[in-house]
């Protein structure tokens, strides 16, 4: 029988609200280490935050929901969520400056 907890997955994230200057993007990243989740996440310049999870489908889908919580100083109005296939490209979680 096969296991789909265990299936691979791969979501790409816009968080829109009040999402930069609040810490969010470390927020994000303590989730991310938490559940053996590898990515990035970076500000981006129309306020949004961006972030690419990779890991068990069901770690990421507990991540996306403590992102809707986010921060104490955050205010999330909406996460769109696109998935797309399994890559495996990262090493870790980070945080991206660009």
């Amino acid at each position: 029988m096969y296991n789909f907890s265990m299936e691979k997955a791969r979501a790409h994230l816009l968080i829109s609200g009040r999402v930069q200057g609040v810490f969010y993007r470390s927020f994000t990243e303590d989730v991310a280490h938490s559940l053996g989740i590898k990515g990035w996440a970076k500000n981006r310049s129309d306020g949004k935050v961006e972030a690419v999870f990779e890991g068990k489908k069901e770690d990421i889908e507990k991540a996306i929901g403590l992102c809707y919580k986010g921060p104490p100083a955050a205010k999330v109005n909406n996460i769109d969520v696109q998935w797309e296939d399994f890559k495996g490209e990262f090493d870790v979680f980070s945080i991206r400056y660009f």
